[in-house]
């Protein structure tokens, strides 16, 4: 009974391969049933310019302060105690004008002390005048010897050493006293204030700085990569933050020698000839270098250069498809870079999406009025 139950079963359950076999068979009739995948090619949508050569102008700008160019630390030529501070910071000040005062008590009695001491020194120079004189009376008469005569002659002279010496010494304690007075030695404002009454303060320590307002400048810090080039530049522009719209022209006064420790710049000098009174000090300014380019040169968009195996490189568009080609560049300005070499006027270069980009890849013009096809003008350069 049993061996006729098992002739009866099924084939998928006497044969199990088959039951697996089946969904890959029907797939196999399927794909021999379906039409060929058509294969599609990629195309990258890209921005385009045409390309036209001119001479352009590279210009840098760098921001800086403006400034005083002679601004004086000022200080007494004498020690002492401040008694009186006649300005403020901001004061503008005349030449001749009082700024501080020390205490003049003691040097008061130092030139009350050299006084004497002239008075003195007098006395023993009169005294020995009139006995060099009677001694001289004496030898005529031959009641003394010569070498008598002759120590009386060196005890004057000495005595008029002493007054001479008494006399300097007077007029220098004279110029001690007037010292005592701190005035300013130029017009100009003043800009700090380092001490204030009742500090003692030594001969030379700064106590107020004057900045003269005769001549400004604009200090800035150039790149090490860009002094050499931008020390010889004649057409510099100046503006300030506070009025972009003005202009005013500069001229390089200095360039410092060696780099700053901690920006790495080299600081620069730029003064502004005949400032106006609205260039403040302290104001924020740009400084623009503008050098006019050797021959003619492509400006393109910073966007549109490539690194080839380090080289720079820009892609072409020609026929629907793009090339790379390898450019010379002779500078950047600003979001642009400057290309000497290596193009044509009127070719067509990709400015964005070029990182997708491979030799060969046809592409889409986004914007079709940089298309040659469409126009042979659009897109020149800057």
């Amino acid at each position: 009974m049993s061996s006729r139950k098992s002739l009866r079963r099924p084939a998928l359950d006497r044969f199990p391969f088959i039951r697996t076999a089946m969904p890959v068979l029907a797939a196999c009739l399927l794909l021999a049933c379906s039409k060929p995948v058509e294969k599609t090619e990629d195309v990258r949508p890209v921005r385009v310019m045409k390309i036209a050569a001119g001479s352009v102008d590279a210009s840098s700008e760098f921001a800086g302060e403006v400034r005083a160019r002679i601004e004086s630390r000022l200080g007494f030529r004498v020690g002492g105690k401040i008694v009186s501070r006649k300005i403020d910071v901001g004061a503008t000040v005349k030449r001749g004008q009082v700024l501080m005062e020390l205490d003049p008590q003691d040097l008061r009695l130092a030139q009350t002390q050299a006084q004497a001491a002239l008075k003195a020194a007098q006395t023993n120079r009169d005294l020995a005048k009139s006995e060099l004189e009677r001694y001289r009376d004496l030898r005529a008469k031959n009641f003394v010897s010569q070498a008598v005569l002759e120590s009386k002659e060196g005890a004057y002279q000495a005595a008029q050493a002493s007054y001479d010496q008494a006399v300097a010494a007077l007029r220098n304690q004279a110029n001690q006293v007037g010292y005592a007075t701190l005035v300013s030695d130029a017009d100009g404002v003043v800009t700090a204030i380092d001490a204030e009454v009742g500090q003692v303060v030594s001969a030379g320590t700064p106590v107020v700085r004057v900045a003269q307002l005769s001549e400004k400048e604009v200090v800035i810090g150039l790149p090490e990569d860009k002094v050499d080039a931008l020390r010889g530049v004649t057409d510099v522009r100046i503006r300030t933050w506070a009025n972009a719209e003005q202009v005013f022209p500069g001229k390089v006064r200095e360039v410092s020698p060696v780099a700053d420790p901690a920006s790495r710049t080299y600081t620069a000098k730029i003064s502004i000839p005949n400032a106006p009174a609205e260039v403040k000090l302290g104001m924020t300014a740009y400084v623009g270098f503008v050098q006019k380019a050797a021959g003619n040169v492509i400006r393109l968009p910073l966007a549109a250069l490539v690194r080839d195996k380090e080289a720079n490189a820009v892609w072409l568009v020609e026929n629907g498809a793009v090339r790379q080609a390898p450019v010379k560049v002779a500078g950047l300005d600003g979001n642009d870079v400057l290309v000497a070499g290596g193009l044509a006027p009127g070719q067509t270069v990709v400015t964005a999406g070029v990182n997708l980009l491979k030799p060969g890849q046809k592409v889409k013009l986004l914007d079709p009025k940089a298309d040659p096809a469409d126009r042979s003008d659009a897109g020149a350069a800057k």
